[in-house]
């Protein structure tokens, strides 16, 4: 379902969803710098990016978000609750992305998501160091 980020709940429900995943990566990866983890209520609303959500009884478990760039869907955030994480929530967001080749960027420590992404058909085209001693791992597929 795509999510309205005019509606000030259900950007909340993002908003606090995403500040949990990113710390979970933060801690995954040794660095707190990444932009969503410090991205206000307005900055979120004004990214222009569509996300789709997924919920379940609880409330928002995930959403993924994404530009689109020509025929390429650029996906920008793939956030899973913590309390959702191991149901194939983000497996899910995924399949619901528009068709066409894809890419995708995410923490080179993170081994949670490359192994997702590498389960899911992406292959990696590169690495790219955004601090010191922390790197992107770009995927695309």
């Amino acid at each position: 379902m795509i999510l309205d980020l005019s509606d000030d709940t259900v950007l909340h429900e993002l908003w606090t969803v995403q500040r949990l995943a990113y710390a979970v990566e933060a801690e995954l990866i040794g660095f707190d710098g990444i932009p969503p983890l410090h991205e206000s209520l307005d900055e979120l609303r004004a990214c222009d990016e569509t996300f789709l959500g997924l919920y379940d009884e609880e409330g928002l478990a995930g959403a993924v978000s994404y530009r689109l760039d020509g025929s390429t869907v650029d996906i920008c955030r793939l956030v899973v609750h913590p309390r959702a994480h191991r149901r194939g929530i983000a497996s899910k967001l995924l399949d619901a992305l528009p068709d066409g080749p894809q890419v995708v960027s995410t923490g080179t420590r993170n081994e949670p998501a490359l192994a997702l992404y590498r389960r899911r058909g992406f292959v990696e085209t590169g690495t790219r160091e955004v601090a010191p001693g922390v790197s992107l791992t770009d995927l695309s597929r």
